[in-house]
């Protein structure tokens, strides 16, 4: 079933996510209905409509569906049950919601889809700690098993005496401990899938990290990441396919010497993927309103030889008015209010 232009798509969120998908359901004619708990979130600022109402009130959940032809999230961390209010017009569907909100529980099922993943173990106290460092040899990566993202809920564990302190830090939340692998660098992989099934990819895009959080990604991703793109986008599928997902999906890996490996997945559009909006012939944000609302999925391909995107975090937004003079530079701010560290204020992507 397609889902003609001047209908309207509900997005769950309305952070810079939802409002890059809003401005791209506008070029192709869609109205966007943003509901999200903030007073003036920045997805609403291009929106035609917002709700202001917190994501398990089911009753405005119910009143969202009923003005809405088709409804979708911008981010994970949203309650599963409350979402049942929606039925049917919720794109993806909430199983891909309920593996990627648990750590553990994502890591079994990717495994389940015959998929590398690091090796690893469920934490639930210190002692399981203790266990963990003997099973899997120091140092391990403490991971708290919901709402973590941006390297936070993350705390590195060198010794058995480091247990307790590094079980404070997660907050003492439920875990997993993931063993220390050697990669030589991070790429993703940012699929679409249709409603009756059929996948594209754009190319494969290299990562780098600081602190935890996305500072640039790099397209092509070069010859040591490329080498790995039959089995990375594969197995992207296979996840995708067992997941029966619809819209774009993301899979983060680590270009190991035998292989790539797992380290997460995201049900939507990701920052990896903002380049795409100059860099690609079809931008994430529409492959994922095309694939949600029936329409054909677009050429993912290339405009040109390549581009790289930075995240402007923090105070780095400051540098706007030279970014705008710089050439060939293209810069997006996401009408944010404080530049505290740490947060996402924009981003700039330039062609190579």
């Amino acid at each position: 079933m397609n889902i003609p232009p001047g209908s309207t798509i509900g997005i769950l969120g309305g952070g810079q996510l939802g409002r890059m998908m809003a401005m791209a359901a506008a070029r192709l004619g869609y109205k966007c209905h943003i509901l999200d708990p903030h007073e003036s979130p920045c997805a609403a600022e291009v929106s035609a409509y917002f709700t202001r109402a917190a994501f398990d009130d089911v009753e405005a959940l119910k009143r969202f569906a009923d003005r809405c032809d088709v409804v979708t999230y911008e981010f994970e961390n949203i309650p599963v049950a409350p979402l049942e209010a929606l039925g049917a017009k919720l794109a993806p569907s909430t199983r891909s919601l309920e593996v990627a909100q648990d750590r553990a529980n994502e890591k079994r099922f990717i495994e389940g889809c015959g998929v590398r993943v690091a090796p690893w173990r469920e934490i639930d106290g210190e002692a399981d700690i203790i266990a963990a460092l003997e099973a899997l040899g120091a140092p391990i990566l403490l991971k708290s098993r919901r709402y973590g993202y941006d390297g936070k809920g993350q705390a590195w564990v060198h010794r058995a005496e480091d247990a307790g302190e590094a079980w404070r830090a997660i907050g003492e939340q439920p875990a997993v401990a993931e063993a220390r692998i050697a990669f030589s660098a991070e790429f993703s992989v940012i699929l679409a899938r249709g409603q009756g099934g059929e996948t594209s990819a754009f190319p494969l895009t290299r990562n780098h990290h600081e602190g935890g959080i996305l500072r640039i990604s790099t397209v092509p991703a070069g010859p040591g990441i490329e080498a790995f793109e039959q089995e990375a986008v594969a197995a992207a599928k296979a996840i995708a396919e067992a997941l029966d997902h619809v819209g774009v999906l993301t899979v983060e890996y680590f270009a190991c010497a035998d292989g790539p490996i797992v380290n997460e997945i995201a049900p939507r559009v990701h920052n990896s993927g903002h380049w795409t909006i100059e860099g690609a012939h079809t931008s994430q944000f529409e492959q994922h309103l095309r694939a949600i609302l029936g329409l054909p999925l677009g050429d993912p391909s290339l405009v040109a030889g390549g581009a790289t995107m930075e995240n402007l975090i923090g105070p780095d937004v400051e540098r706007w008015a030279n970014i705008v003079a710089e050439p060939g530079a293209r810069l997006h701010l996401y009408g944010k209010g404080e530049a505290r560290p740490g947060r996402k204020m924009g981003h700039v992507t330039r062609r190579i």
